[in-house]
């Protein structure tokens, strides 16, 4: 939010200037993704994998949250171990902190639209999936999802050893910044591999759009504040993060515990 941002300013104001200038000659010479050449689609994601990705957020009525986990696990199992769909689940988590009674799925389509195109007639036709949609539409408040292409920079969110903490953090961009924040986080991811708690970086293709999705993933609620304090102690951080913070119209954080895979 715009008094977090505030806050940011404040703490580092007093040798901010002299870091900016720093930072601002060293971006001369860092390559930066040129807007007004191509798409953001071509600009910023990874072009070796061609993958697509689909995050879910469902509200499920707290009485029935048990329930629908053991039902939508069973799902996602036989679809992801079903060599027909070219898809697989990544991740799948109940939040901690921020939307209460919510499940959060994330999904890899390996081929792009083409793959999430097969997928989507297949199950049209799959008996089995449409009793499942039928009984778990009885279980829910509401649902909403987004299509994603990953940040070239960012990390492939591949299984880790548990268990963890996982951290979604989600921008809401201004208009016409998308490539800016690219060009920035491309830096700025640099100074968070230390612990390995950058798990991926996503933006959004269709759905709600300009929205940044950045997920992070610790052992416990206070690695994660160590870890996070750790990253202000380096020279450079701070300024990303004002760069950054000029761009982000609303922030939103909401804290996960995996529930399935990741």
């Amino acid at each position: 939010s715009s008094k977090v941002h505030s806050c940011d300013r404040f703490a580092y104001c007093n040798t901010f200037s002299a870091r900016v200038n720093n930072g601002w000659l060293r971006s001369m010479f860092v390559h930066k993704a040129d807007a007004r050449k191509d798409a953001h689609s071509n600009l910023l994601s990874k072009k070796e994998t061609n993958h697509l990705y689909k995050i879910q957020f469902h509200n499920v009525k707290p009485d029935c949250l048990e329930v629908y986990n053991d039902l939508q696990v069973e799902v996602q199992k036989k679809l992801s171990q079903d060599a027909e769909y070219p898809c697989e689940i990544v991740g799948s988590w109940n939040t901690w902190y921020g939307e209460q009674d919510q499940a959060v799925h994330l999904w890899r389509y390996r081929g792009g639209y083409p793959a999430l195109t097969e997928c989507l007639q297949k199950l049209k036709t799959n008996e089995e999936y449409k009793e499942f949609r039928k009984e778990r539409s009885k279980m829910l408040i509401s649902r909403r999802n987004q299509l994603l292409l990953e940040f070239s920079f960012w990390n492939e969110p591949l299984p880790r050893k548990g268990p963890n903490i996982y951290e979604m953090r989600t921008y809401n961009l201004k208009p016409g910044t998308m490539i800016e924040w690219g060009n920035h986080w491309a830096r700025a991811i640099s100074y968070r591999q230390e612990n390995k708690e950058a798990v991926s970086g996503f933006f959004s293709q269709i759905g709600d759009l300009y929205v940044v999705h950045h997920l992070w993933a610790y052992e416990s609620l206070q690695a994660r504040e160590e870890t996070r304090n750790s990253a202000w102690m380096k020279e450079g951080w701070d300024v990303n993060v004002f760069y950054t913070g000029e761009a982000n119209a609303s922030k939103e954080n909401l804290s996960v515990t995996n529930n399935l895979s990741l």
